[in-house]
């Protein structure tokens, strides 16, 4: 398999009447060894026993996923530290653990969960499996494996049951969605749109799940997809090269760059407008949440000012916060470019702006690098994302 970029996405609801959700969702990637982790686990009942202990069996999952352990072996010691409810005589937690290499080949472990299912080429795909009796635990249970391989263009879709059962009991699903109509639903959306995020299938999953309910979710429910395809590249040019003999080359890498190109900067933008022969043209009428307006260039994605907006970009991004809560304005278009790329490669020039070396400016305005520096280990570390930063 050529170049490969694997999306992951979810979205989770919580119970009706409960603060919180019983599922937890979490993912890695593991850049030294090209693999992507995707783990899903699902507490017993709801609210914040459920969660507890899902929590516990997802970070356990991760971390022996990581530490290459065989899955039997996870299993049996996951399962023999949580509690095993005394009634039904099941485990207090469930698990579905992905682990995908860069060639897309898939290792599976499944407990508890629904299948996962795999849409591929415009089919259904459902893995064979090897069913292994895990008789060393305080209640026998089954454990699922599976090796496969998927390709470009394909889905994982993994949920938890509050999923698969929304709409049970009534006239239209007695016996709840299930996985093959949800799959069915789940290939007229790709059909419709193939290039649709990992994030906003989830969403239309998420929200039909909502609806078989009437808008009230009856347990918890979490849907995850995992999209292997292309990588979409984004150009980040922040300051002006350390020689000025070298604007040229910044130019020459912008026009031959094979992807999109966002600006940070008016010296980089002033640069680039001159070698490229393009003109600047300032946003004036839009928002722009107290930082100083974008602009627009030919073949470039945004430009803005530098270092006052990459600041406020960085703080967003270690406060976890998207700037969705947040008026419009450059750094929310950033981030909106940031959420869409997975690719992103930082251009950063070393000229010294003598500018921000004033002492009487705000200690938060820090140096273009370091602020970078900031950015690139937030989108890697928090959002999956694979960067670079080549300074100039």
């Amino acid at each position: 398999m050529s170049e490969l970029f694997v999306e992951v996405g979810h979205r989770m609801v919580q119970k009706s009447g409960n603060e919180i959700c019983g599922d937890v969702f979490l993912s890695r990637k593991v850049s030294a060894e090209g693999r992507t982790i995707v783990v899903l686990s699902d507490g017993l009942g709801s609210g914040t026993k459920a969660n507890i202990l899902a929590s516990m069996t997802a970070s356990m999952a991760l971390n022996f996923t990581l530490s290459n352990s065989p899955a039997e072996h996870a299993a049996r010691i996951i399962l023999k530290t949580l509690p095993v409810d005394s009634f039904r005589k099941i485990s207090y937690s469930t698990f579905t653990i992905v682990d995908m290499d860069g060639e897309g080949v898939v290792n599976l472990v499944e407990f508890g969960n629904p299948s996962i299912v795999i849409w591929s080429r415009g089919k259904l795909r459902i893995p064979d499996k090897k069913k292994i009796l895990l008789d060393g635990v305080l209640v026998k249970q089954h454990l699922y494996t599976s090796r496969f391989t998927i390709e470009k263009g394909d889905r994982i879709v993994l949920c938890s049951d509050g999923i698969t059962q929304s709409g049970m009991g009534t006239d239209r699903m007695p016996f709840g969605w299930g996985s093959p109509d949800m799959m069915n639903f789940v290939g007229q959306k790709i059909e419709a749109d193939h290039t649709i995020s990992a994030g906003d299938l989830s969403d239309l999953i998420l929200g039909k799940a909502l609806e078989n309910d009437a808008q009230t979710a009856l347990d918890d429910m979490t849907c995850g997809i995992i999209f292997p395809r292309e990588p979409r590249r984004l150009l980040v040019c922040t300051g002006p090269p350390y020689k000025r003999d070298h604007d040229r080359e910044l130019a020459e890498r912008v026009r031959s760059f094979g992807g999109k190109v966002l600006v940070c900067g008016g010296t980089t933008a002033l640069i680039l407008a001159r070698e490229l022969n393009r003109e600047i043209n300032m946003k004036l009428d839009g928002p722009t949440d107290g930082l100083p307006p974008a602009a627009s260039m030919e073949g470039i994605a945004l430009v803005t000012e530098g270092i006052l907006t990459i600041g406020r970009v960085a703080e967003y991004l270690d406060s976890d916060n998207s700037g969705k809560k947040t008026a419009s304005g450059p750094a929310q278009e950033i981030l909106k470019l940031f959420r869409d790329h997975d690719e992103i490669i930082f251009l950063v020039g070393t000229r010294v702006n003598e500018a921000h070396q004033d002492p009487a400016l705000p200690v938060e305005l820090e140096i273009r690098r370091s602020v970078i520096k900031r950015i690139a280990a937030s989108l890697e570390n928090k959002y999956l994302k694979k960067t670079n930063i080549t300074y100039i």
